[in-house]
């Protein structure tokens, strides 16, 4: 069965609900249904597996009793799939009973349904988009896989999906991350916002590859990653995105991860590898920014998800995080002290400047990579700058970033040299002392670019008047051309 144009045949059936509006409902709508398909193909492997086992869903709820269709007629449709849906379905999956002895693989029924909604007014079409989906065969290894692939459509059409966009960062830079970092076996890796989880899948592909036949490694990689994500949506897609990556217990929580007094972390609440993309430009109120020491606190969310890293990364621990340039240069109370902080006590050693528009259509804000570790005090960082790929003047949805694009810096990691472009450091090692005499301003290495010169007004039209007259010359002399041609 191909699944290839999955996607597409769903949003072409939602696009006739007049229910469903634009991209992000489609997405939502798609999301719920695509939960509750996969969670019952996990079920049956787990009841396989353990006879004793006792689901959190009741019989009449569970996606095998009342989505599938046996073309026998019987298949709830039109305004009876909309009762049992809206009316029976949702609030029965939103009131389910948990508690701390509940575990995570049933939690998540809960967590993914408290702010989910069924946009679908038209009964029939919702039984076609359930039927379509039923199409895949989750408890068969490769056709899961093979929609693991296509799940990646879902989370890239989040970039053209409004606010939505903020929950995807591009594959090639999460993979490159996690090239970087190089992830073992045995070690957890977290993202305190994780969005629909590209970082964590990245990581699982390298995890992957070192599990093997053993049981007791494939229990180790189960319990690899963890997350936390602030949306509902993200969130489901998250939880769904970890099951498809046979993660059985998704160590993924539905909350906010500034709400915690980050001077209350435990040793148990770290980190060997923390990997992220935190939100940043949004504001935050005075009551989460008391979670923080005083020289700490600051209203820009990227500069707090930096302190809460810091404080969860383990002894040894390893981190790349993406920042914007704000980050860099920001020359306020809160930012220096942050970046004191991570000098004096972390280990700085790389930050490679992205290229701009690596994040379009939804930001234009140029990003860089922080990677860090927690071994000793910063002595030296290297700062590599990423130029945008020869042929390109920007990346786009048809153009995006590749992970062949980090190739330059890929070779530059192992032998490490100072490179000069034009009369521009490329590369360049900056001192510990070289970055705290600068006021902690790590804006080094960046992209050229030619300066505006100002001149007076008068100059100016003075200026304009002669190109002007040039330009007119030059198609004079050319309608002269043409007319002596056309003439003879």
């Amino acid at each position: 069965m191909s699944i290839s144009n999955i996607v597409k045949r769903i949003q072409d059936i939602m696009r006739m609900d007049k229910g469903v509006n634009g991209d992000a409902q489609r997405i939502e709508q798609m999301t719920w249904i695509l939960f509750l398909k996969v969670y019952d193909a996990k079920e049956e492997i787990w009841e396989f597996r353990d006879e004793k086992y006792q689901s959190i869903i009741s019989d009449e709820y569970k996606w095998r009793n009342w989505a599938v269709d046996s073309k026998d007629g019987e298949a709830l449709t039109g305004d009876k799939l909309l009762d049992f849906v809206d009316n029976h379905l949702f609030p029965t999956l939103k009131k389910v009973e948990i508690d701390e002895t509940t575990p995570m693989s049933q939690v998540i029924v809960k967590y993914a349904f408290e702010d989910a909604y069924n946009y679908q007014k038209d009964g029939v079409l919702l039984r076609q988009v359930i039927n379509v989906i039923d199409e895949i065969d989750f408890t068969e290894y490769d056709e899961r896989h093979a929609f693991g692939e296509i799940y990646e459509t879902i989370l890239k059409s989040l970039q053209s999906a409004g606010n939505s966009g903020e929950f995807y960062t591009p594959r090639a830079v999460t993979d490159f991350m996690v090239q970087v970092i190089k992830p073992k076996l045995g070690e957890r890796i977290a993202d305190f916002a994780c969005g629909t989880g590209g970082f964590l899948t990245s990581a699982l592909k390298e995890l992957d590859k070192q599990v093997g036949t053993s049981v007791e490694n494939k229990e180790i990689y189960n319990n690899s990653v963890y997350g936390i994500e602030k949306k509902a949506l993200p969130h489901m897609l998250c939880v769904t995105n970890m099951l498809i990556h046979d993660i059985d217990n998704p160590q993924i929580i539905h909350g906010n991860t500034l709400e915690k007094n980050v001077r209350d972390y435990k040793e148990n609440d770290k980190f060997e590898i923390i990997l992220m993309n935190p939100p940043y430009g949004g504001s935050e109120q005075d009551i989460i920014k008391n979670n923080f020491p005083m020289e700490l606190r600051t209203s820009e969310t990227a500069d707090l998800f930096m302190s809460v890293i810091m404080y969860r990364l383990k002894k040894n621990g390893r981190a790349a995080v993406i920042i914007p340039d704000g980050f860099l240069f920001g020359a306020d109370n809160a930012k220096v002290n942050i970046k004191k902080k991570l000098l004096e006590e972390f280990n700085l050693h790389t930050i490679v400047r992205m290229p701009h528009s690596v994040f379009a259509p939804y930001t234009s804000i140029t990003t860089n990579i922080l990677f860090f570790d927690n071994t000793e005090p910063t002595k030296e960082t290297w700062i590599y700058r990423l130029d945008m790929p020869e042929g390109y003047k920007n990346f786009s949805k048809t153009k995006p970033m590749k992970l062949e694009h980090f190739n330059s810096v890929l070779k530059w990691w192992g032998n490490r040299e100072e490179i000069e472009i034009d009369g521009f450091p490329k590369s360049k090692k900056y001192s510990v002392d070289e970055i705290a005499n600068n006021g902690y301003n790590l804006d080094l290495c960046g992209f050229p670019h030619e300066e505006e010169e100002i001149l007076e007004p008068l100059e100016l039209i003075s200026n304009y008047q002669k190109k002007r007259a040039e330009l007119n010359a030059k198609i004079d002399s050319v309608l002269a051309e043409i007319t002596k041609m056309l003439e003879e």
